[in-house]
């Protein structure tokens, strides 16, 4: 897990707001008292989770098999504190161990426990208000995805697991169609998503989101503030003289524009531009940050109907917004095809070139899933040095030629 270390009294005050919130939105929304009250439901607890075991094995660059094991036991708690307030929680780990053959020395065991989700929320119908750790994910795009801002989610991952975010966030659903969003982050260091430079975890973070009907579609703007920690985007050299090192974090702003609508075929756009409020960042690296997607979706009426998805994406390093692009840039365009065998088999592709590297990326993919347990088989076919769709260092796993097999059982 994460170490923060945060002053006490920023802490208490974070707390002191929390708590403040909770309170009015339970006086706010909790239905006026009435002379006789219908006596509240029993609260139920349940238990769940998940076991899987992945072994990966590489025949290039070099032959190796990687084993995984995953455990991750839930908690969920529920109680309904009137017919329109819901009182609900969440909680739960993630431990692992993995290892690797052939073994390089007696110690390749590698293994870690860490909290997953731990979450409370309160909700109606029409409003939540959820504070802890917690998974934060948005926007239209599929495969690349300009606003995975706190997420980490793989589309070639078949368990969709993503590490999650501390924060309060406030979701408002009125009427229409529209949804409003809120949150406030802390203490959350470690990159996420496309990040490059992790976060001051020692300042809050805070933005919101709003999406609204839009010609027979829908259209979104969503907007995040935080600090940033640039020390290691800069080189020392290129710093003006006597610079203080390391460098304090610097303000940051990200706006983000997704839009998704069904014409016949689906489209959608998701945009993301992000600026870091400084003059210290030196090429390749720049203070803005462009990056934008273009999807679109069909489901063809062959056989049991195979569902196609096509993307391009385009990331660059700008100093300035609008202006041309830097020497750091990513263009990739990408398929996915996904065809169902019948209600427990699925077959799915992953193709996606990269035009700046000349790379091309392969993922074939078979799962089978009942009510407990799921297999998944994926065959891949990449060059040894890959890209990463979160523009950190690619999964190791998926570096050249192999397969990899995924055995999981939910309980």
């Amino acid at each position: 897990g994460n170490r923060h270390h945060v002053p006490d009294l920023w802490y208490i005050f974070f707390e002191m707001r929390v708590a403040a919130s909770v309170t009015l939105l339970i006086a706010f929304l909790a239905p006026p008292p009435c002379a006789a009250q219908t006596p509240s439901p029993s609260p139920s607890l349940d238990f769940a989770g998940l076991v899987a075991l992945s072994a990966t094995a590489r025949v290039d660059p070099a032959f190796d098999v990687l084993f995984d094991l995953r455990f991750i036991p839930e908690l969920k708690f529920s109680l309904a504190l009137s017919p329109r307030l819901t009182l609900d929680a969440e909680a739960s780990a993630n431990a692992f161990l993995a290892t690797s053959l052939p073994l390089p020395d007696a110690h390749a065991v590698d293994g870690d426990v860490s909290p997953y989700r731990a979450w409370v929320r309160l909700s109606t119908s029409r409003f939540e208000a959820r504070v802890g750790l917690q998974k934060l994910s948005f926007g239209s795009a599929a495969i690349f995805r300009p606003l995975m801002w706190f997420d980490s989610l793989d589309p070639r991952d078949p368990l969709q697991l993503t590490d999650g975010v501390t924060g309060l966030l406030l979701r408002y659903y009125p009427a229409g169609n529209v949804n409003l969003w809120a949150w406030g982050l802390c203490g959350n260091s470690d990159p996420r998503g496309f990040d490059l430079a992790p976060s001051d975890d020692r300042t809050a973070e805070l933005g919101g989101r709003a999406q609204v009907p839009f010609l027979r579609g829908e259209i979104a703007a969503t907007y995040h503030r935080r600090r940033a920690d640039i020390n290691g985007l800069v080189f020392p050299d290129t710093l003006p003289p006597d610079t203080p090192l390391p460098l304090e974090p610097v303000p940051e702003d990200r706006f983000g524009l997704d839009g998704k609508w069904d014409v016949g075929v689906g489209l959608w756009f998701e945009a993301a531009l992000v600026h870091q409020r400084t003059d210290l960042l030196a090429a390749p690296f720049h203070p803005y940050q462009r990056a934008l997607t273009l999807g679109l979706d069909y489901t063809f009426a062959l056989g049991r109907g195979l569902t196609a998805v096509a993307e391009h994406f385009r990331f660059a390093y700008a100093p300035s917004a609008f202006g041309s692009a830097g020497d750091l840039a990513l263009s990739l365009t990408g398929l996915l095809l996904r065809y169902p065998l019948g209600l427990l088999d699925e077959l799915q592709g992953i193709f996606y070139y990269d035009w700046e590297g000349r790379g091309l990326y392969r993922f074939l993919g078979w799962k089978r899933t009942t009510d407990a347990l799921s297999l998944s088989l994926i065959v891949f076919w990449n060059p040894a040095d890959p890209v990463s769709l979160q523009l950190r260092p690619a999964v190791s796993s998926f570096a050249g030629t192999g397969l990899r097999l995924v055995l999981a059982h939910h309980f």
